[in-house]
């Protein structure tokens, strides 16, 4: 029977997993974000934990089909990381490693908007943005934050 379940964890699956699993946390913090079952979900430990299970199962299996080091250029130039990202699962596991970042972006900006009194409105944009694209919405929150806070601080 361990083997029938292990036949559907594909690298495929993982994937369509990973993408539309976010998705409910990422419209939580969207649409309710000071709800209680909103920061149980969004604000502890479950979805990284839940992306970094994923994680760790794609780099074990990498680990025993292959070297996990012979694939990793990531340091070697532009050609290097190509070549790395041609490897589907070094892919998926950066890609996880995104999703999951960017849930801990969007899930701060929630908390620190919260602080300042932000109105969630004028959050949603950044959250938005940051799903799609991480630091651009962390920057747009930013700029927003500073007219809320009154004061320009790079490191808080």
């Amino acid at each position: 029977m361990f083997n029938n379940l292990l036949a559907y964890v594909t690298v495929e699956n993982i994937y369509l997993a990973a993408n539309w699993g976010v998705i409910p946390f990422w419209l939580l913090l969207i649409f309710v974000p000071n709800h209680g079952f909103t920061n149980f979900f969004t604000q502890s430990i479950i979805a990284p934990l839940l992306l970094a299970i994923g994680y760790i199962y794609l780099t074990f299996n990498l680990y025993l089909e292959e070297n996990i080091f012979d694939g990793f250029e990531l340091y070697s130039g532009l050609d290097g990381l190509y070549s790395m990202f041609a490897n589907e699962i070094l892919l998926l596991v950066f890609w996880l490693h995104f999703l999951s970042i960017s849930l801990f972006a969007g899930a701060w900006i929630v908390r620190d908007a919260r602080k300042f009194l932000i109105p969630k409105i004028i959050t949603i944009p950044s959250l938005v943005l940051t799903y799609f694209s991480g630091p651009v919405g962390l920057v747009v929150y930013w700029f927003i934050r500073i007219f809320f806070a009154k004061k320009i601080s790079f490191n808080d």
